[in-house]
C-alpha cells in the first residue's frame, strides 16, 4: 500500500543565519486569531476592548510559561531537575497543553482580580479562540513532523521521513481537525444562546470536548514522556483526567443553577 511521504522542511524561510520557521508562524497566527476573536466578542456585547491589550499579554506570557514548565516536570523530570539552566531553552523545543492550560487559567485569575471582570465570565469567551489556537499549534506539529503516532497501515496514515520510513496515525491532524470542529460548534453556541446560557458552561464544555478528543487520540500517539510506566493510561491521558472532570463539574454547576 503506497502512503502519503511528509518530508517538508520545518523552516519556512531563512535571512542569512536567521530562521523562521512553520511552527513559529503558525504559533503566532494562533494568538493573532484568538485576540481578533476577542474584540469582536469585546465589540459584540460593548465591552472596553482596551482591556484586551493588557489580556493578551497575560495569555501569552500565561501560554508560554506554563506550557514550559509543564513539559519540564510532566514529561522530562528528571533532565530538566539536573539541568535546571535548560528549562530556559524554550528555542530547543518542549511545550506542553497541558502546561499551557494552566498556566492561562493562572494568568486569567491575576488578570480579572486587577480589572474588576468575572472569572467565569471571561473563560467561557477564552474558551472559543482557545480551541482555535489549538489547532493551530498541533498543525505546527504537523509541519515539525513532531507528536506522531503508531505504526499503522491504515489508508490515511503518513510517512514521515523526518522520523522514519513507516506509515503512522498522524496524531497532529487528528487533533487540530478535532479542535477545530470545536471552535466551530462553540462559536455557533455562543451566537445563539450567549444571553441565555448561565456562566461556566462554554468553559465546561471546551474543557470536556477538547480533553475528551485528546484522551482519545493518546490511545494512538507514541509516546511523549521520558521515563516507563507500568499504568495502563499515557501521561497525556493522566493529566487530561483533572481537566475532564473540572469540565462535567461546571456544565453540571451551571445547568443546576439555570434550573
Amino acid at each position: 500500500m503506497e502512503h502519503f511521504v511528509w518530508s517538508l522542511n520545518p523552516v519556512a524561510f531563512s535571512f542569512g543565519s536567521m530562521h523562521i520557521y512553520w511552527y513559529g508562524i503558525l504559533f503566532a497566527l494562533a494568538i493573532l486569531s484568538g485576540l481578533q476573536f476577542m474584540k469582536w466578542v469585546f465589540k459584540l456585547e460593548s465591552k472596553d476592548e482596551a482591556m484586551l491589550d493588557s489580556m493578551f499579554i497575560y495569555i501569552v506570557v500565561g501560554i508560554v510559561v506554563g506550557a514550559r514548565l509543564g513539559h519540564c516536570l510532566f514529561y522530562d523530570p528528571a533532565f530538566y531537575l539536573a539541568n535546571p539552566l535548560k528549562i530556559f531553552a524554550v528555542w530547543e523545543g518542549g511545550l506542553a497543553s497541558h502546561g499551557g492550560g494552566a498556566g492561562v487559567l493562572i494568568a486569567l485569575y491575576l488578570y480579572v482580580k486587577k480589572y474588576k471582570l468575572e472569572y467565569l465570565w471571561l473563560l467561557d469567551r477564552v474558551a472559543i479562540p482557545t480551541a482555535l489556537f489549538g489547532f493551530f499549534v498541533r498543525m505546527g506539529n504537523f509541519m515539525n513532523s513532531e507528536i506522531v503516532g503508531h505504526v499503522s497501515n491504515a489508508p490515511w496514515a503518513i510517512v514521515f521521513t523526518k522520523i522514519d520510513e513507516l506509515p503512522r496515525h498522524p496524531t497532529q491532524l487528528y487533533e487540530a481537525f478535532s479542535y477545530l470542529l470545536i471552535f466551530l460548534v462553540l462559536t455557533l453556541i455562543y451566537k445563539m444562546k450567549r444571553e441565555t446560557l448561565s456562566q461556566g458552561f462554554l468553559f465546561g464544555l471546551f474543557l470536556v470536548l477538547v480533553f475528551s478528543a485528546r484522551f482519545l487520540v493518546e490511545f494512538v500517539k507514541e509516546k511523549q514522556a521520558s521515563y516507563s510506566s507500568d499504568l495502563v493510561l499515557s501521561t497525556g491521558q493522566m493529566l487530561s483526567i483533572p481537566f475532564l472532570l473540572l469540565g462535567f463539574v461546571l456544565i453540571i454547576l451551571s445547568l443546576r443553577k439555570k434550573a
